[in-house]
C-alpha cells in the first residue's frame, strides 16, 4: 500500500476506529466476566484517547502497521472457566474489527449501487479504508504469534501445560514480529487470508442485497 498524502488522511479515522473498538471489545468483555481492571482504568469507552498510542498510531497511519495501548487484564478476577473467558477476552478485538469491516462493505456497496459517489468520492474512499484496515486489523490479530491476540486465543484451546509452555514464548513476541515483516513472510501469510475475508464479506453481502432487491 502506498502513503500518498490523500491517503494518509483518509486512512486516519479508519486507523482511530479500529484500534478504538478493537481495544474497547477486549475490555467490555473483560469487564463482563469479572475483571474489573478496564473499568478502573477508563478503558469501557469508544474515546480513541484513552486506547491510542502515539507512536502506534502514527506508525498505523503511515507504514500500516502499528498499534494501541493494549487492555490490561487479570484473568485471575474471571468468573468461572478462566481459560474459556480469557478465550473470549482474547477473540473480542478481532471479532469487533471484522464486524465492523463487514458493515462498512454493506454500507459502501449500498452507496455505489445508489449512485453515492463515483468510487472518488471522499465518504466512499474513508469507507474502504475503514473496511480494509479493519478486516486487516481483525485477520491480523487472529494469527498465532505471539503478542497477538491469536497466539492467546491458541493458548487457550490447547492442553493447559501446552498453553502455559506457549506462553514462555511470548517475550520474544515483537522480535519475531519484526523478522516476519523483514522478510515478506507476514506479508505472504496475512495477504491471502485479508484477500479471502473481504471476498467472502462481498459474496455475503451481495446476497443480503439481493434478499432485499437492491442490485
Amino acid at each position: 500500500m502506498s502513503t500518498s498524502f490523500s491517503e494518509i488522511i483518509l486512512r486516519i479515522p479508519a486507523v482511530i476506529i479500529a484500534f478504538a473498538f478493537h481495544e474497547w471489545a477486549h475490555a467490555m468483555v473483560a469487564d463482563y466476566f469479572g475483571d474489573p481492571t478496564p473499568r478502573s482504568q477508563g478503558r469501557l469507552s469508544l474515546n480513541p484517547f484513552v486506547h491510542l498510542d502515539i507512536m502506534g498510531t502514527l506508525l498505523a497511519i503511515f507504514f500500516i502497521f502499528g498499534w494501541a495501548k493494549p487492555v490490561q487484564t487479570r484473568p485471575s478476577f474471571y468468573r468461572g472457566n478462566k481459560r474459556r473467558a480469557d478465550l473470549f477476552v482474547s477473540a473480542a478485538g478481532s471479532v469487533i474489527n471484522l464486524l465492523i469491516g463487514f458493515v462498512s462493505i454493506i454500507i459502501l456497496n449500498v452507496f455505489v449501487r445508489f449512485g453515492v459517489g463515483d468510487g472518488a468520492d471522499g465518504l466512499v474512499m474513508i469507507l474502504q479504508e475503514i473496511a480494509i484496515l479493519n478486516v486487516a486489523i481483525g485477520v491480523l490479530n487472529l494469527i498465532p504469534l505471539p503478542g497477538l491476540d491469536g497466539y492467546h486465543i491458541l493458548g487457550d484451546l490447547l492442553p493447559e501445560e501446552m498453553g502455559a509452555n506457549l506462553y514462555r514464548l511470548e517475550r520474544y513476541g515483537m522480535i519475531i514480529f519484526v523478522l516476519l515483516i523483514m522478510t515478506g513472510v507476514l506479508g505472504k501469510v496475512l495477504n491471502p487470508l485479508l484477500n479471502f475475508f473481504l471476498q467472502a464479506f462481498q459474496t455475503i453481502t451481495n446476497g443480503i442485497l439481493s434478499i432485499f432487491g437492491v442490485g
